[in-house]
């Protein structure tokens, strides 16, 4: 294979390498013989790869031809995006730690030449940056805090090599170039990076960590990055293509937040701040359901008018909802007119609108999960033990705090149940939705629509298992493209 380094100014350059030919970067670009040459391996060491520099373009051409460039279009592209740092930070953290723990100042610069560091106690960590980064000329800077962070990475030009460094950089090269092969960057080209946000301390969080779990390791079979990421990461999101919610959603925490700020910046998001906004408020809810001629409870809008006539009209015992209750928070049962009457009041001073619905009691509710308008799960939820809701979250045994589940086939669900549930998951838009429903005396009513509903590990996966996750990632390629 013929070798080329690829320069600015050769006339400039210091490093004398039997066999292989020195060639500007402007004779690279521009004449026709190179655009013909076959089975070319091309070192680009121009003095600046930025975004349409001659540099970058050296190696975006020489791909274009089919001749292999050191480094390729997309090592320049990663050297300057975040997440390839965030990358090296998790991944090289224990070697970056060991590597560095004697330095006493609190700012470190090491500087790599040809995947090697003049200092002999520094080889393994500079080659580790070289095969993530495959840059001849790599230069990181590193600052201490509780421990080493890394602050930056940026490829150097030949002139800015200190003097003393010189004599070591021309023996690196010349070990280099005589090598008959070249170690690749080991990081996967990826088709794109899902964050999924979690909130450490949630109380109900929508997936456990054994479904998070899934989640990476099926989008990894998927060519997908994907990474678990924390309210406090917000300025961080910016550097991922798709979000997935997977924390208990409010419109006043952070995962709308997140929501809206990923819709902003064009980013791929399951699910979308519209449908936050609608299922997070029972008040809205009821008044969809209502208008589509869905069926429900009984269902009353409560404000401080009518709040004396709404038994009329539930009955009791009667169920009062916060209009942004989830996962049962929020959720009382009056049994008698003066229970009604105190949680109205309290409930009141919270919201100036709240929901009071008949109390329909059942053994189980269906949840049919949807993503993008189709059914992708059918389990029944059954109620927590001794409780009238699935979630007990008084019980002092954590064990007894939510009800068993059993999780069928689609085709095993009652058409009729299916339908509803597609019927009610249109009224939100595209997105992940669980839909509650309840069967009384042959009668089938919607009790909620869920956005980012459960997906839990032996759980909403128990019939489909892999497929449940598989779907959902699928549906974040469908948005990208």
């Amino acid at each position: 294979m013929n070798k080329y380094i690829v320069v600015n100014q050769p006339e400039k350059w210091n490093f004398s390498i039997d066999n292989i030919t020195v060639i500007s970067s402007q004779d690279y670009l521009t004449n026709p013989k190179f655009s013909l040459l076959k089975n070319a391996r091309i070192f680009n060491l121009c003095k600046d790869y930025s975004y349409q520099s001659k540099g970058y373009y050296v190696s975006l051409l020489a791909e274009a031809r089919g001749h292999l460039p050191i480094p390729t279009t997309k090592n320049i592209v990663d050297l300057k995006a975040l997440k390839l740092v965030r990358i090296v930070s998790d991944e090289f953290d224990d070697v970056i730690q060991q590597s560095l723990k004697n330095i006493k100042s609190q700012d470190f610069t090491l500087s790599i030449y040809f995947g090697q560091n003049v200092a002999q106690k520094y080889k393994a960590l500079s080659a580790l940056f070289y095969k993530h980064f495959q840059v001849p000329f790599l230069r990181v800077n590193f600052n201490h805090t509780t421990k080493w962070n890394i602050q930056s990475i940026k490829a150097i030009s030949e002139a800015e090599i200190p003097a003393e460094h010189i004599s070591s950089v021309h023996e690196f090269a010349n070990q280099y170039f005589a090598k008959k092969r070249y170690d690749t960057a080991k990081i996967t080209n990826y088709n794109f990076d899902l964050a999924i946000l979690v909130h450490p301390n949630d109380p109900a969080p929508p997936s456990n960590p054994r479904a998070l779990k899934k989640f990476i390791e099926i989008a990894e079979k998927m060519n997908i990055y994907a990474e678990i990421i924390e309210p406090k990461d917000l300025s961080r999101l910016s550097s991922f293509d798709a979000l997935f919610l997977r924390q208990s959603t409010e419109v006043n925490n952070e995962a709308y937040t997140f929501a809206r700020k990923a819709q902003q910046e064009g980013i791929a998001i399951i699910d979308y701040p519209d449908a936050i906004l609608k299922c997070c408020n029972k008040v809205y809810m009821a008044e969809a359901l209502n208008n589509a001629n869905i069926s429900t409870p009984k269902t009353v809008i409560v404000h401080s008018n009518n709040r004396n006539s709404v038994l009329e009209q539930t009955g009791l015992p009667c169920v009062l909802k916060a209009p942004d209750s989830t996962f049962s928070f929020g959720v009382k049962k009056a049994k008698t007119k003066e229970e009604y009457n105190a949680l109205v009041t309290e409930m009141l001073k919270e919201s100036d609108l709240i929901i009071a619905q008949e109390f329909c009691p059942s053994d189980y509710d269906w949840r049919i999960g949807i993503i993008d308008n189709k059914p992708f799960y059918a389990c029944k939820y059954y109620m927590a033990k001794g409780h009238w809701q699935i979630y007990n979250w008084k019980a002092t045994d954590k064990n007894e705090q939510d009800g068993d589940a059993d999780c069928l086939p689609i085709e095993d669900v009652p058409k009729n149940v299916i339908d509803i549930a597609l019927k009610s998951a249109k009224l939100m838009g595209l997105g992940l939705y669980g839909i509650d429903i309840k069967v009384v005396d042959g009668k089938l009513m919607v009790i909620e629509i869920n956005d980012n509903p459960n997906i839990d590990f032996g759980v909403e996966d128990a019939h489909y298992g892999d497929l449940v996750y598989t779907e959902i990632l699928s549906a974040f390629k469908k948005r990208l493209e």
